[in-house]
């Protein structure tokens, strides 16, 4: 069964803006329990890695930006992450800067790439043992969303090549089908996940008491806490500190003595790479013969 796509914003009386997509090839679950779901965060949850990062690196390939501006803002994220800086202004500058690049893309033509490159770079990296995770909710008769910082958009395009549900993400505006470069809302980080998922639920009627959550980072701690059932998965050492206080299950599909995430952003850097990405397409859009 092949579902149209649905694209649901809305804005609460904090101003705090919510997009989730339905994947366009969702099936319909074998025993629907209308009031249970899961939620994966994505990056390090469902694949290793960034999937904005691979998103940039299948745009380097096709030549939008360099390789070495790449590997410089990889360099960067790797930084914040090790120095664990995400501070408030790192977070504002992250939101001015996500999704800039993308300014005056036709939507169609960013979801033809986001198909693309989850094919070449992304779908290699899933994690096979969170995907079986995933399985076993859709068995089970559940609906499976995925929950991440990135657009909607590649949110969509990977639940759709999973066979997911649907996707919460960032949300883009968008004027007469093509990007503005500005965001409809904040990034879909920490407590906006959260709160992101109670708006799904509460439009979707479903009993966050039966639902389950997965993530690897202690900033999805809002999203956990909001469910019957948090999963810590790959996680990083805060949140296992956490999940082993509160009896939470964990599970990590990493090998090697000592886990190593690839290719990991803070959300600071993810926007510090949005806006290598914008730098990179700027330069391609005054290449290109007018």
């Amino acid at each position: 069964m092949v579902r149209s796509r649905k694209v649901t914003v809305s804005t609460d009386v904090h101003g705090h803006t919510t997009g989730w997509a339905e994947a366009e090839s969702a099936p319909p679950p074998s025993v629907p329990d209308p009031t249970a779901a899961a939620f994966f965060d994505v990056d390090n949850t469902m694949m290793q890695g960034a999937s904005i990062y691979w998103f940039a690196r299948g745009l380097a390939a096709r030549n939008y930006f360099t390789t070495t501006d790449l590997a410089r803002f990889a360099w960067q994220q790797l930084r914040f992450r090790m120095l664990a800086r995400e501070h408030a202004g790192d977070m504002s500058q992250a939101r001015d800067a996500a999704l800039a690049f993308i300014e005056g893309w036709r939507v169609d033509d960013m979801e033809r790439l986001a198909q693309e490159i989850f094919d070449e770079m992304m779908a290699p990296r899933i994690w096979v043992g969170t995907r079986q995770l995933a399985q076993r909710h859709l068995d089970a008769g559940e609906r499976v969303w995925l929950v991440s910082a990135a657009p909607v958009e590649i949110g969509r395009v990977i639940a759709s090549r999973l066979g997911l549900t649907g996707a919460i993400g960032t949300v883009a505006e968008i004027v007469d089908g093509a990007y503005t470069g500005r965001l409809a809302g904040d990034l879909m980080h920490g407590p906006a996940k959260a709160e992101a998922v109670r708006q799904l639920a509460a439009v979707e009627r479903l009993d966050l008491a039966r639902c389950s959550a997965y993530s690897d980072s202690a900033n999805d701690l809002p999203l956990l806490s909001a469910v019957g059932r948090p999963v810590a998965v790959n996680p990083d050492g805060a949140l296992l500190r956490r999940a082993r206080e509160y009896g939470w299950e964990v599970c990590d599909f990493r090998t090697g003595r000592r886990a190593v995430k690839i290719a990991v952003p803070s959300t600071a850097a993810a926007g510090i790479l949005a806006g290598a990405v914008s730098a990179g397409m700027a330069l391609h859009r005054r290449r290109r013969p007018g």
